[in-house]
């Protein structure tokens, strides 16, 4: 697959969101996200005003022989599983897109960056294997839903916001077991569905791909991804020569750098220590430190669905202010670099 696109251009210094929120109407969704991450809002998931707004239950909304129950659960029929099937509900009008169909409308006038997210085909396989799919067919459906999926995202958002400039995550939460001799398939199989999702993607949306746990990026970057969305504590040290040359090919890295799996403290102080301990020592292994923060968004970790709305607000307010920081040391750092 073609490498990053060298001139990829987004402002410095962005936060954005990951994954689902805990709201239950759409309209205080999008107000959040456009007042914590205006230069990059990300449309929301909502699992608690709809299970069918979960990772599994949109990715099989609209799959032949497959019925999303309002619960968010799978029933199959084996028989009616083709992976050569159309999806249904190409214009995303059904109830897995509430949050989505919200945040367009509010932001149909846009000129800048928006971001847009999907499930990734390995996760969706694992998903189709576990309610009893043979994983061989597991695995061809979810790779041809999800391309499928991809166009006809980016081409849904295009005609809503014409001219917005489009971000599309892939997440992949399966991904940190890949290299599991009891996964289902290949590590190199996994990384072939992923690139396949990503190049339906590449020629009308900026791509990004997001793992939020320890797992061997150098497979990961082999799938081909502008941007490479990780937590700060995923391990990516260990594969610093790959990140140094994604870096150098114009990649991006959003760094999930505030957890949502516990208590984060008042201030950024922890964090942005932690977080520049982590450049650090990928610069003393050989990655550019000018690109490791030139070439950075911040994030949280994972979705927020599991937290109470107050919870939430105070996680993206951190990674607000952590943005904020690396705006202004990324800006320092090219200056004195005389960039």
């Amino acid at each position: 697959m073609t490498p990053p696109n060298a001139h990829l251009s987004l402002p410095v210094g962005l936060s954005t969101g990951i994954g689902h929120l805990p709201h239950c109407d759409p309209g205080d969704a999008v107000e959040f996200v456009l007042r914590h991450n205006p230069r990059l809002p990300a449309a929301p998931s909502l699992p608690a005003r709809s299970r069918r707004e979960g990772m599994v239950a949109q990715a099989a909304a609209g799959i032949q022989g497959v019925t999303v129950h309002e619960d968010g659960t799978l029933d199959l029929d084996p028989s009616l599983v083709d992976p050569e099937a159309p999806l249904g509900d190409p214009d995303f009008a059904g109830d897995a897109y509430g949050g989505l169909r919200a945040f367009l409308t509010t932001v149909a006038d846009r000129r800048g960056p928006i971001k847009v997210s999907l499930t990734g085909p390995v996760t969706f396989g694992m998903a189709l294997h576990s309610v009893g799919v043979d994983a061989d067919l597991a695995f061809r459906v979810a790779g041809a839903a999800t391309a499928q999926r991809a166009r006809a995202l980016v081409q849904y958002v295009g005609q809503r916001v014409p001219q917005a400039q489009v971000v599309t995550f892939v997440d992949e939460p399966s991904l940190t077991a890949a290299m599991h001799p009891e996964f289902p398939i290949a590590p190199l199989d996994a990384i072939d569905l992923v690139s396949g999702t990503l190049a339906a993607l590449e020629r009308m949306s900026i791509t990004g791909l997001h793992c939020c746990g320890r797992a061997d990026w150098r497979l990961i970057m082999q799938a081909g991804p502008q941007i490479l969305s990780m937590p700060t504590d995923a391990g990516v040290e260990h594969a610093a020569g790959a990140l140094a040359g994604f870096l150098e090919r114009g990649g991006w890295v959003a760094w999930g750098a505030v957890p949502t799996d516990g208590p984060v403290g008042p201030t950024v102080e922890r964090l942005w220590r932690r977080l520049s301990a982590l450049w650090c020592d990928l610069s003393a292994e050989g990655c550019d430190p000018v690109l490791l923060r030139a070439n950075a968004m911040i994030t949280p970790v994972c979705g927020l669905s599991h937290h109470g709305v107050t919870q939430a607000e105070q996680v993206m307010e951190l990674t607000g202010r952590l943005a904020s920081r690396l705006q202004d040391q990324a800006t320092g750092v090219r200056l004195a670099a005389g960039a």
